[in-house]
């Protein structure tokens, strides 16, 4: 068993070789990240420490800047690629597979919400000095409350959640304007007075995502810096709601990801490990029919809904690289197929890291193995927002041509 006392201790010397410049070489890097990972998943998960380690190797991987501009030492890909790159990274370790995942998101933000000149700015930056990106955007807190001091705007507020706080450079805020209904994003260094990260990210799983609450004090930042005003106004479009079905998208990667670890490390230790059933008749457990359905089942349902999470991150494709003219129907189509591959892959996540217990055996539940955290991991995150509701927006564009109404969960 590999522990935090022996862990490798070398990674790949990445610096010296070329940076990946198609989808498959971006996807064997992050297999590489994924395999260093896995080896000492249960011991940090039980450990619960800061993964400081962890981010250095995304960064040195060169994994943080895959959406990053080519001219400025990005990989220059797309969201499809981003997803299946969370999944595998997610295979190895799911906190760093959501951290992976919502950084990409909050790299994204500035295209989401920002100006021409927002966007270039922050993704030259960001993927210069590579950057990572947390988040302090939780809907169900009360507003952060924005003042309007001249030429810069105020945050002060507290937020309950704040994935990747201490391991991040800089930390996306929402807030409310003091005495209006218009919400300002910005990005804001990490590391100084006025964020304060509270240690206090305590669950049973996902335990090394740093998602614990935060309180803003006084946090200064120029008009020109909010993202998508211009002059104090903010700029709509239809595509600012294209946040909640990409970060759904997110999640549903390394949900899919954390099965697919489970699914893979269960298979390894069967194959090796589990002993057959002394009155099966049988001398290897891999021999034994339950052992043959019980992983065909569950590779089967795991590989469907990768293709269907495949295939409507494709779909998603024509409206993010026509930003300028995504229609509210267009928005709301990809919502309902959002919500659809979301449901489902909620429900083979918790089974795959569920059930493949039933084939590893009693002696695969020492503490050691961390054989739970799969598990943990799925079952904590999966609870964000109700999947009845996923559903029930699937169900409403069938029956009644309804479409989702963007709101922060849908």
């Amino acid at each position: 068993m590999t522990t935090l006392e022996n862990r490798p201790t070398t990674t790949p010397d990445w610096a010296a070789l070329p940076a990946p410049a198609s989808p498959d070489e971006w996807l064997a890097r992050a297999r590489e990240v994924r395999t260093i990972l896995a080896t000492d998943a249960a011991a940090r998960d039980q450990a619960g420490a800061t993964p400081y380690a962890e981010i250095a190797l995304l960064k040195d991987s060169g994994l943080v800047t895959l959406l990053g501009p080519v001219e400025r030492g990005g990989g220059g890909q797309e969201w499809p690629l981003a997803y299946r790159v969370v999944r595998e990274v997610a295979a190895g370790d799911g906190s760093i597979g959501q951290l992976l995942g919502y950084h990409y998101l909050w790299f994204w933000a500035a295209r989401l919400v920002g100006t021409p000149e927002q966007i270039a700015a922050v993704e030259a930056d960001a993927t210069r000095n590579r950057w990572f990106f947390g988040g302090a955007v939780n809907q169900r807190d009360a507003d952060v409350v924005i003042r309007d001091d001249g030429d810069h705007i105020v945050y002060n507020g507290r937020k309950s959640f704040s994935t990747g706080n201490k391991v991040s450079d800089v930390t996306v805020l929402e807030g409310v304007l003091d005495g209006t209904d218009t919400h300002v994003f910005a990005i804001v260094p990490s590391d100084q007075p006025g964020i304060t990260f509270h240690d206090d990210w305590d669950n049973i799983g996902q335990r090394l995502t740093e998602s614990g609450s935060v309180t803003i004090s006084e946090v200064h930042v120029p008009w020109g810096a909010a993202a998508g005003f211009v002059d104090k106004a903010f700029q709509p479009r239809v595509y600012n709601t294209l946040n909640v079905p990409t970060i759904q998208l997110v999640f549903v990667s390394f949900y899919l990801g954390i099965a697919r670890g489970a699914l893979e490390t269960a298979v390894g230790y069967t194959r090796t490990q589990t002993r057959a059933w002394l009155h099966g008749g049988h001398e290897r457990a891999v021999e034994e029919p339950y052992q043959l359905d019980l992983c065909g089942d569950l590779a089967s349902k795991l590989w469907a809904v990768e293709a269907l999470a495949d295939q409507v991150a494709e779909e998603g494709l024509a409206i993010h690289r026509d930003a300028a003219n995504v229609t509210e129907r267009q928005r709301g189509e990809h919502e309902v197929r959002v919500a659809a591959v979301k449901a489902r892959a909620t429900d083979v996540a918790l089974e795959v890291t569920s059930r493949v217990l039933e084939g590893t055996g009693a002696r695969s539940t020492t503490r050691a193995l961390g054989f739970d955290r799969f598990w943990r991991n799925v079952r904590t995150h999966t609870l964000h927002d109700p999947v009845f509701y996923k559903r029930r927006e699937v169900g409403a564009y069938l029956l009644k041509d309804e479409l989702p109404e963007p709101t922060w969960y849908s």
